[in-house]
C-alpha cells in the first residue's frame, strides 16, 4: 500500500512540473493599472505661477505695448522752448520784444547827419532812430582809421508813476543825448521818430543783411547826381547787451567773426 502512493506521488509531481511555465528574465510582469489622477500628473509636470509672478509678467506686456505705442505715435511738445515768457530773465529788459541780435543801419548825406537806426525785424519800425552829432563823411573816416567808440550820455529823469513813487522812463525814449566819440565831446544826439525819408531808406536797403552803399535820391523825377543827392549807408548785425535799467549797449558783429567789433554805441544814463 504504502508503494502505491508513493507512486502516486511521484506522478504527481510529475505533472507539475510540466506544466509549469519558464518565464524569462527580461520579461517585465503586468501589474494592474493605475487609476488616472489628471490634477496630480498636471501638478507633477506643469509648474504654476504665484499670483505676485503673474502680475509682474502683466506689468511687462503692458509695458512693452506702451513702448511700441509711443514709437509709432509722436506727440508735438508742450513746452515750446523760444517761448520768452516762460523764461525768467535775470536783468530788467526794457524792451522785452528786442532780441539779443538787432539789425542796425547807419545812413546820412555825406554831409549831413548820420543817423543809427535798430531795428528787431529788418520788415519792422525802428525801436531806437538817433541822429547822432557827426556828419557821416566823419563816421566814414573814423572807421576807416580804426576801431570807434560812441558813447551816448543822459540824465536821469525821475517821473511820478501812478499808485506814488517815482522811477526813471524807458531808455530809449530819452529825447537828447551828451554824445562822445572814442573819448572826445562831439555835441548832443537827438531821438526822433521815424519819418517817411528814413522808412524810405530802410525799405530800400530791407533786402541787405551786412554791406555798405549809395542810394541814389530822386528829386522831381529825376535821378540827382550831385553828391549832396547821394544818401550813404552801411547795415549790419549788431549784438545788443542789457546792463541794467539805465545802461544798454549795441557791438557791431563782424560777418567772418574775427577779431573784435569795429563800431559799438553806449548808452548811459547817469
Amino acid at each position: 500500500m504504502k508503494r502505491q502512493e508513493l507512486i502516486a506521488l511521484q506522478r504527481n509531481s510529475s505533472c507539475s512540473r510540466s506544466t509549469r511555465k519558464i518565464i524569462p528574465s527580461n520579461h517585465m510582469r503586468s501589474t494592474p493599472p493605475i487609476p488616472e489622477q489628471e490634477d496630480v500628473s498636471d501638478k507633477l509636470l506643469i509648474r504654476r505661477d504665484s499670483p505676485v509672478q503673474r502680475l509682474n509678467k502683466i506689468h511687462s506686456r503692458f509695458s512693452s505695448l506702451l513702448r511700441s505705442i509711443f514709437k509709432m505715435v509722436s506727440f508735438p511738445n508742450i513746452i515750446i522752448p523760444n517761448c520768452k515768457w516762460l523764461s525768467l530773465p535775470t536783468h530788467l529788459s526794457i524792451t522785452p520784444s528786442l532780441g539779443r541780435k538787432v539789425t542796425g543801419t547807419l545812413f546820412g548825406h555825406r554831409r549831413g547827419p548820420v543817423c543809427f537806426a535798430v531795428q528787431d525785424d529788418p520788415k519792422s519800425e525802428p525801436v531806437l532812430l538817433l541822429e547822432l552829432a557827426m556828419s557821416t563823411s566823419m563816421l566814414v573816416k573814423e572807421m576807416s582809421s580804426g576801431l570807434v567808440r560812441i558813447a551816448l550820455e543822459c540824465d536821469k529823469v525821475q517821473v511820478q508813476v501812478p499808485g506814488g513813487g517815482t522811477r526813471s522812463g524807458k531808455l530809449f525814449n530819452e529825447p537828447m543825448w551828451t554824445m562822445y566819440c572814442n573819448g572826445r565831446k562831439c555835441g548832443y544826439a537827438t531821438s526822433r521818430t521815424c519819418t517817411g525819408l528814413d522808412w524810405h531808406v530802410l525799405s530800400t536797403v530791407q533786402s541787405v543783411s551786412v554791406g555798405a552803399g549809395v542810394i541814389p535820391m530822386m528829386e522831381d523825377g529825376r535821378k540827382s547826381g550831385g553828391s549832396e543827392g547821394e544818401l550813404l549807408y552801411m547795415r549790419a548785425k549788431f549784438e545788443r547787451v542789457v546792463g541794467s535799467r539805465d545802461s544798454e549797449a549795441f557791438y557791431m558783429m563782424n560777418p567772418d567773426g574775427n577779431g573784435g567789433p569795429e563800431l559799438s554805441i553806449f548808452l548811459l544814463r547817469i
